[in-house]
């Protein structure tokens, strides 16, 4: 079976150990959910039957429901094509820009919205994803002299999917993605990480602090009543190792690869939770 890859870069993304993921996973589940779903690449290895994926991030979910509406699709594709011929630097501030002015942006036409959030990404510094506190996209370009948008055949792998299997895709809070998983679900979290230094976690213009990472445990903690089966991806740090002390660890080393400096892209230790054990 063909399996979509992410579409877009996503600081977080799964890609480099989203074997170890499947390798944890739980053998057989209900429905799937994952409230973190960012670029989608353990989604797509995992192919579920039955899914809800959320992300806060209302642009990048708006992506996913293009993708899945066969109309939208094909404008957004043909809106793609309109970036990546008109592309210069003056042109990628321009698009960028364009959520400064809040009225104009509610009015831009979803495929649109889509596409400019897709050629943002492939256009912009590393593939970062960054708002400011007005929820502005505010990334600097990449200084690339031309940009490959997007691959369609894999695009059409992921329509496929989407539509072949009974996909729920929401933009709200994780909390609330979650409220109807029942036991037998699979849940896998992949919040933005904490850090025991400093973090990027300005996905959206609410961020992810540590009190966010103390009630995301509780939420965890909940599902593990439930009798979820529950996983959840971070950096091995105080606070994490404090707050998920009674489930079990699993260790993998990853390259972070979003950092705007070198020097931040290095070699760093995960941890994979849950609150199960394969063995």
């Amino acid at each position: 079976m063909l399996k979509g890859k992410p579409f877009v870069k996503w600081a977080g993304g799964k890609r480099s150990i989203v074997n170890k993921l499947i390798e944890l996973s739980p053998h057989e589940f209900s429905t799937y959910y994952e409230p973190f779903i960012g670029g989608g690449a353990m989604l797509f290895e995992l192919s579920p039957k039955k899914a809800v994926i959320n992300d806060y991030n209302r642009e990048l979910m708006n992506v996913y429901q293009c993708i899945k509406d066969e109309n939208k699709f094909t404008l957004m594709s043909s809106e793609l094509n309109k970036h990546e011929k008109n592309h210069s630097e003056e042109y990628y501030y321009q698009i960028r820009d364009i959520d400064k002015n809040k009225n104009k942006f509610k009015r831009l036409a979803d495929y649109k919205r889509a596409a400019r959030t897709i050629y943002l990404n492939k256009a912009c510094f590393n593939g970062l994803y960054r708002v400011n506190s007005q929820n502005q996209f505010n990334v600097p370009s990449g200084k690339k002299n031309k940009i490959n948008t997007y691959d369609g055949i894999n695009l059409g792998i992921i329509y496929s999917f989407l539509n072949l299997n009974d996909i729920k895709i929401l933009s709200t809070d994780y909390e609330e993605a979650v409220k109807d998983a029942k036991k037998g679900d699979f849940i896998y979290f992949d919040p933005p990480y904490d850090s025991d230094t400093t973090t990027f976690n300005n996905y959206t213009d609410n961020g992810f602090d540590k009190k966010e990472q103390k009630r995301l445990f509780k939420v965890f903690c909940d599902l593990d009543q439930r009798g979820c089966y529950v996983m959840l991806s971070n950096y091995n740090t105080i606070l994490i190792r404090e707050l998920y002390q009674n489930y079990y660890f699993h260790y993998v080393e990853t390259q972070r690869n979003i950092g705007a400096k070198a020097k931040d892209r290095g070699i760093v230790e995960e941890v994979i939770i849950t609150n199960y054990n394969n063995n």
